[in-house]
């Protein structure tokens, strides 16, 4: 009888570089971040002339332990916080503003924390930092906290949702949605790659720091979203922990972007009609 692919990756990986290469596997991508930038700028411009950007606010003493703080035109609904990627060693919260825009017309505060870099600091101390921020951007509002992340900023908002984050648990209480983008929940297959020289990930490190290998607090709502045209990897890591963590009994959903790639599929964030936007903005 013949049986039904449920996931195949292809052929065994023989250079893990090239699997989580995003930048090697997109033909134009060295024109998104010079975008990024531009559009970033302009939104941030606009949005203090308007008195409603808050920038550079510190949760810690270090040099990258800022947010910047939006604010909608109403009384906010909640609170989304978009955390960056760039493989923890890279890019920053002044390229991403523009990603606000999204859930701010719907009448959430936006907040996009930076945090220290490898090898400046461990993946460990990182997720230590974004728990900081989270506890002291969780005294600005009192409504629903809703995390989204992209690639290595999808690790540091799942990594939230674990029993043993290092938020207080009046914080954790008040997170009732997360969404990973393309996120990286299973850190081992990335110490084989050359980046690692950067990240010094070890064994333990990158077991005690997966998500996937990590339980979940009881209840909670995650949304994985990746783009359809993305690597193979991170299609895999994508699926990989709502399934995982779906045996938990929490409400889980892998979903794919049709077209989409790693650059591109952030812009779900504010595409109107998108499943991520709804997921992170809904009430009621």
């Amino acid at each position: 009888m013949a049986s039904d692919t449920i996931w195949t990756g292809g052929e065994p990986i023989c250079d893990y570089d090239r699997a989580y290469d995003n930048g090697g596997s997109i033909a134009d991508a060295k024109s998104y971040l010079p975008r990024w930038q531009e559009e970033a700028r302009a939104f941030r411009d606009a949005l203090a002339a308007a008195d409603r950007a808050e920038l550079g606010l510190a949760y810690g003493e270090k040099r990258r332990q800022i947010y910047d703080f939006f604010q909608p035109q109403e009384e906010p609904k909640g609170l989304v916080v978009f955390v960056h990627g760039g493989y923890w060693k890279g890019q920053e919260i002044g390229n991403w503003s523009h990603f606000a825009k999204g859930a701010l017309d719907r009448g959430f505060a936006v907040a996009l924390p930076d945090y220290t870099l490898c090898p400046q600091a461990t993946i460990p101390e990182i997720t230590q930092e974004i728990a900081r921020f989270l506890d002291e951007v969780a005294a600005r509002d009192a409504g629903p906290i809703r995390l989204s992340g992209h690639s290595a900023g999808g690790h540091l908002v799942t990594r939230m949702l674990c029993s043993n984050a290092p938020i207080s648990p009046a914080t954790a209480g008040r997170i009732d949605r997360v969404a990973s983008i393309s996120g990286c929940h299973d850190l081992r297959p990335i110490m084989r790659t050359g980046m690692n020289a950067v990240l010094g990930l070890d064994a333990a490190t990158a077991r005690a720091e997966s998500p996937a290998l990590l339980e979940p607090r009881a209840g909670i709502d995650l949304l994985c979203l990746c783009g359809g045209a993305e690597l193979p990897e991170f299609r895999r890591q994508n699926s990989l922990l709502a399934n995982v963590w779906h045996g938990f009994g929490g409400r889980t959903r892998a979903v794919e972007a049709p077209g989409r790639h790693h650059f591109d599929v952030v812009d779900e964030l504010i595409a109107p009609s998108s499943e991520l936007l709804a997921f992170l903005t809904q009430t009621g």
